[in-house]
């Protein structure tokens, strides 16, 4: 049902590759200003415009109260220096995708794309002006699209790009931000602070796409497979335009190389296998430092999305 109920999708949206259709929906964007070049890049995920509710003004709750999120759940973690390190469950954002949060007077956006496996943390500054992030219900190369409350402009999620509107070509800061197993915050982080669960009717802690990245082919993506063998749901570590195979990084345990040392522990969970999120099979925490072991901004993201935002990227292969 799933297949065909893309095939529907795609067809659909074929028939819909025209900016005059979405000026319906979105007519306070600037659809003149656009980096894309091809409209049949983008596609409709299903869900409308807010559709899939992004969360604004989270509250938070100490580590140590927590009780209902399993050992092995990821978790995407914010250590800004002189900051109570928080947690942003993966159960939650799964369902909401986009948190609008603010640490310290710095207002941030802590995102994931399921079907990228992509979770990213921006900064919600540009040029003086404060950003709300929305979920479009759009996608390109199976990647959310975000869209900004204030302008109406859209953003790729992936690559922290506006592509349509007037802020089309800008780039948003990435902070460095990480995945890890929830027992590995809490043990590093006796006081740090974790999301508490939204007020919202979701079944938070399931997985709404079971064995997703044991898939052959992403949901809505018609674009190339990774080269050299790579499979196309295989995850990658992301610095810059360079990727490191996930296998690669367990495998050797510690990896430094081009100015990232790059290390990996077991214990996480994927969240795109079992139902339950906290039950999915092992695909271990990474760790992305420079060599002086600051912290760098990366992606944890499925092969494919690397290979469609960087045709031209550096795979960084068994030596």
């Amino acid at each position: 049902m799933l297949r065909i109920a893309a095939v529907l999708t795609l067809i659909a949206n074929t028939a819909a590759a025209d900016p005059d259709f979405w000026k319906f929906e979105w007519p306070n964007t600037d659809f003149e200003n656009t980096s894309v070049e091809n409209w049949v890049e983008i596609l409709s995920g299903g869900p409308p415009r807010d559709g899939i509710p992004a969360l604004d003004d989270p509250t938070f709750i100490d580590a140590s109260g927590e009780n209902r999120i399993e050992d092995r759940e990821p978790v995407i973690t914010l250590e800004l220096q002189g900051e109570v390190p928080r947690a942003y469950p993966i159960r939650y954002l799964m369902w909401h995708e986009i948190v609008n949060d603010e640490v310290a007077g710095r207002p941030i956006a802590v995102t994931f794309c399921p079907l990228c496996n992509s979770g990213i943390t921006f900064d919600r500054r540009v040029g003086g002006q404060v950003l709300t992030f929305g979920v479009s219900g759009k996608l390109r190369n199976s990647d959310m699209i975000m869209f900004d409350r204030e302008t109406e402009s859209w953003w790729q999620q992936a690559i922290g790009i506006g592509i349509v509107g007037e802020l089309t070509g800008v780039e948003l800061q990435t902070l460095p931000s990480w995945m890890e197993s929830w027992a590995e915050f809490k043990a590093r982080n006796p006081d740090g602070l974790v999301m508490d669960q939204p007020n919202q009717r979701r079944n938070y802690g399931a997985n709404p796409y079971v064995q997703y990245d044991s898939s052959h082919r992403p949901f809505l993506y018609s674009g190339e497979v990774p080269p050299h063998g790579i499979e196309p749901l295989a995850r990658v570590v992301r610095v810059g335009d360079t990727a490191w195979p996930m296998t690669r990084i367990a495998q050797e345990g510690v990896i430094s190389e081009e100015g990232v040392v790059l290390s990996w522990t077991a214990g996480q969970a994927s969240a795109l296998d079992t139902q339950n999120i906290g039950q999915g099979r092992d695909v271990g925490t990474v760790r992305v430092r420079d060599s002086a072991g600051v912290d760098l901004a990366h992606d944890v993201m499925f092969a494919f999305a690397f290979h469609a935002f960087w045709p031209d990227g550096t795979w960084m292969l068994a030596q």
